[in-house]
């Protein structure tokens, strides 16, 4: 038997047969002898990567949400980067195949990535890896895919956002990768198919693994090939036990989220694109307590108009049959990074120009997404808030512009329905003042994961800081405590839409602050409404 260790991205237990994932590597062939017949090859390879890629969104889009297939946009325009481009034909020109080209710029910017101190564009390394591979095979005659007999557990170095998305999915049990990280395409998969999956393993792709028996142990991080009998039976007790948990989850659907003392809490869903409603449904979420509007922005060449705007929150509108939806307003900058708003490059991004300071800088920006989500309001319950909002001016001057926008709409004899304006405390000073700010708007919603980064300076992308980014901290706890009696005291609501509200060794404290709502991934809210029917707090 062998037996490893990983980090777990999804909880629950696999059993299966074990399938390596392996890339092809193929023979590269050597130039004609003509440059130009070398280019031309260059040049039909990247339009029918392009189109494979096209095809490979709008499948993405439909089966996983607008979210996911925007992780492809990037490969698209890497096959337009000027540097890139020139890069192969220069190479091409001194008497390299196009192959060869593709090949070797592949790697040579791949390196180039993987070396700057920006987590993001270390990211990066592997898009333009992944894109470069597809072309060269592409040249090589070869084929991208990948199938399985039979349903089981999916093992590799890693896996590229194209290939995530093209996986038989029906059939994976479980992923288990030697790299990957919680932030991972492999790891934000995981979660939206519900799989127990590890990343970070030592696992020998070397060894002769296929299609002997695996168990992925997700709840402790751990997994088995050739299990003894002791062994297997002992994961199979254990995941009876989970499916029947789950089961029972089912008879929290359609139950108030109350404690047996009678207080009541929201348990809403955070989303990030309209496709994603269905999730919403199924999870049997109270509402959309976060719609990440900046998917919306990325992925394409140009801003989004406003009746492309209005018909995605028209869609999610609908769709949620009366829920109530809060839309965070475009939080551009940082990790999501849209070349056409030309924002200047930043030693420290997660500090710099992004959300709602990007809409004070370009009213006509916010303009455009505002009066969208107005519109959208006449369909039913909406609410909006600003993200990374550190001083009282700035929602005074949102509010302004708001003002503007409703008055010129009225005008125009547009339609608008009652609409709640919030904003998200994610900054220190933000939730030092929230006893000013709540004076302003209509309702709070915490936004953790960066309370967490701010107040701790732990950088979230940073996976050489894990252990350092503590969400229990006792200085992030107070500062929840204070937010929550701030928004009480001014009479206005206040929500938890970062992970931590999902996290149910909390739930007690945030009933116990009083917190009003959380937002969670629809997969998690049924086991939240568990943990809160069941729970003794009695508030004072």
């Amino acid at each position: 038997m062998i037996f490893g260790n990983g980090r777990p991205v999804f909880s629950g237990i696999a059993i299966g047969k074990a399938y390596i994932y392996k890339k092809q590597l193929a023979t590269l062939p050597v130039s004609c002898g003509d440059p130009a017949v070398e280019q031309q090859k260059f040049e039909a390879a990247k339009q029918t990567a392009l189109e494979q890629l096209q095809t490979l969104m709008q499948d993405a889009a439909e089966r996983l949400g607008e979210e996911q297939a925007m992780i492809l946009d990037v490969q698209m325009m890497m096959l337009d980067d000027l540097d890139y481009l020139e890069s192969i034909e220069a190479m091409i020109q001194n008497g390299a195949s196009a192959a060869q080209a593709v090949k070797e710029t592949g790697d040579t910017f791949a390196a180039a990535f993987s070396a700057m101190d920006d987590a993001y564009m270390q990211a990066r390394a592997t898009d333009v890896q992944d894109i470069s591979t597809r072309v060269v095979t592409i040249l090589c005659n070869g084929k991208v895919g990948f199938s399985m007999e039979e349903p089981g557990i999916l093992i590799a170095e890693d896996l590229t956002p194209s290939e995530t998305v093209q996986m038989p999915k029906d059939k994976i049990l479980a992923f288990v990768t030697r790299q990957g990280s919680s932030n991972s395409h492999t790891a934000i998969l995981a979660r939206i198919m519900g799989i127990p999956s590890l990343v970070k393993t030592q696992i020998n792709l070397e060894e002769d693994l296929d299609g002997k028996m695996m168990i992925v142990d997700g709840f402790d991080g751990c997994y088995y090939i050739d299990p003894d009998e002791e062994t297997l039976a002992k994961m199979q007790e254990k995941k009876r036990t989970a499916d029947e948990y789950q089961r029972q989850l089912e008879n929290y659907r359609g139950k108030e989220s109350v404690t047996p003392h009678g207080q009541k809490i929201k348990l809403y869903a955070n989303i990030g694109s309209p496709a994603d409603v269905e999730h919403v449904l199924k999870g049997d979420a109270e509402g959309v307590g976060l719609l990440r509007s900046e998917f919306l922005y990325l992925g394409r060449d140009t801003y989004p108009t406003e009746d492309e705007l209005f018909n995605a929150y028209r869609k999610v509108v609908e769709g949620l049959e009366g829920r109530r939806v809060v839309i965070r307003t475009l939080d551009i900058g940082a990790d999501k990074q849209a070349d056409y708003f030309e924002l200047d490059k930043e030693e420290n991004p997660a500090l710099g120009l992004r959300g709602a300071r990007i809409c004070l800088r370009r009213p006509e920006v916010f303009r455009t997404q505002m009066r969208s989500i107005y519109r959208a309001s006449a369909l039913g319950p909406v609410s909006v808030m600003f993200p990374m909002i550190a001083s009282v001016w700035e929602v005074r001057k949102l509010k302004e512009m708001c003002e503007q926008i409703r008055e010129e709409m009225k005008q125009e004899g547009i339609e608008i329905g009652e609409v709640e304006h919030g904003i998200m405390i994610e900054t220190p000073a933000a939730a030092v003042i929230s006893d000013l700010l709540a004076e302003e708007v209509d309702f709070f919603s915490v936004g953790t994961n960066d309370l967490t980064q701010y107040t701790l300076a732990v950088d979230r992308q940073n996976p050489s800081l894990d252990g350092f980014d503590d969400p229990h901290h006792p200085a992030l706890i107070r500062l929840l405590g204070m937010i929550a009696q701030n928004a009480h005291k001014a009479g206005i609501w206040c929500g938890i839409c970062g992970e931590l509200a999902a996290d149910l060794t909390m739930t007690d404290t945030f009933l116990e602050m009083g917190y009003d709502e959380l937002s969670v991934s629809p997969t998690r809210v049924l086991q939240l409404r568990k943990k809160v029917c069941e729970s003794e707090v009695i508030v004072k």
